[in-house]
């Protein structure tokens, strides 16, 4: 009895330590100087952090979010599918600028910043570089994990820093937008400008983007797999919900134009193979074959000219391949970042 009792007591502390870890952080970063000049005022920075920093600070790895995602997104990845150790890594889950957590539209006036200017990709990362070094203390990081929009950063951060991170994975990302991810994304834009030109409401636009972005983030062959003919109107249904009062329409949409000028290869005249001679990191990409959301055209020659570790999946989920194949793909990462 005194065994079992002792062994509760102890899953009860380990689990208060997790939660106490994994609880939602801020940190005002002070004024953020931006890629076109401007000023972001007060900028605040929304962090989880995950396992122990080992004592020559050589276990740290960044894990930023993806598109309309948050660090609490991240961890049910973390602590439901295990996604990354957190007995081996000291893990930062890092809200992205435009999030809703981080400063945002919807949130500049809760941060008191008069007005929020423009971002970029890059932004995001000097925030989240600014916010490492300068309130972490850290001058390097073992690793950095990210998908999708979360990948575009980590390999921004592969240019923009490039000595700073050692291992970079990547999932079902791109080095730059092709023509067609462009196209996608210019047609959500016209939806949300021409809604709130002619009086839509905001929940109106975000269904209709909802359902443009479920037919762009799955394959046909899921959809007429996963779905019956006769649940269908219950499917449909589900886009009557109310959206996330945190993200809004305003955070999607800066979110949204930050993905659309996407290029690593910018300051390099847009060459891939300069930019590739630049990388120091060593790289894993996860590519979907299937991806409609983020085409792997751009993901595929990179990885060829930086002779990248890469892993494809060619499943029919499409763009959320990785939830499709989670135990694989985590095998893959751990195997790359605790031997290679």
């Amino acid at each position: 009895m005194k065994k079992i009792l002792a062994f509760s007591i102890f899953i009860f502390i380990i689990s208060s330590v997790q939660f106490a870890q994994s609880q939602q952080k801020y940190s005002e970063i002070g004024n953020l100087k931006l890629v076109n000049g401007d000023v972001l005022e007060k900028c605040v920075i929304g962090f989880r952090t995950f396992g122990k920093l080992n004592q020559d600070s050589s276990n740290a790895l960044i894990f930023p979010t993806w598109f309309e995602g948050t660090t609490d997104d991240i961890t049910r990845l973390i602590q439901k599918y295990s996604f990354l150790d957190t007995t081996k890594y000291f893990i930062i889950a890092i809200d992205a600028l435009g999030n809703g957590v981080s400063s945002s539209p919807s949130n500049h006036n809760v941060y008191k910043i008069k007005s929020i200017p423009k971002i970029t990709i890059r932004d995001m990362v000097n925030s989240q570089h600014k916010f490492i070094t300068e309130k972490m203390k850290l001058n390097h990081l073992f690793g950095a994990v990210g998908g999708s929009l979360g990948a575009m950063q980590v390999l921004e951060w592969s240019i923009a820093y490039p000595n700073f991170i050692s291992k970079i994975v990547a999932y079902v990302g791109t080095p730059k937008m092709s023509t067609y991810d462009l196209l996608w994304i210019n047609a959500q834009l016209n939806i949300i400008e021409a809604g709130k030109k002619y009086g839509v409401t905001d929940k109106e636009i975000r269904k209709s983007i909802a359902m443009l972005m479920a037919v762009m983030g799955r394959t046909p062959d899921y959809f007429v797999e996963k779905i019956k003919r006769e649940d269908f109107a219950d499917y449909i249904k589900k886009f009557d919900n109310e959206f996330s009062s945190s993200f809004t329409l305003d955070d999607y949409e800066y979110q949204l134009k930050a993905i659309s000028n996407h290029d690593i290869s910018k300051e390099f005249n847009g060459s891939m193979e300069e930019t590739a001679k630049q990388i120091k990191a060593k790289l894993f990409f996860i590519i979907s074959e299937t991806d409609l959301l983020i085409n792997p055209t751009e993901t595929k020659r990179f990885a060829g000219l930086t002779k990248t570790k890469t892993l494809l999946l060619n499943n029919n989920c499409g763009h959320l391949a990785v939830s499709c194949e989670i135990e694989r793909c985590k095998k893959e990462i751990a195997d790359f970042l605790d031997n290679e």
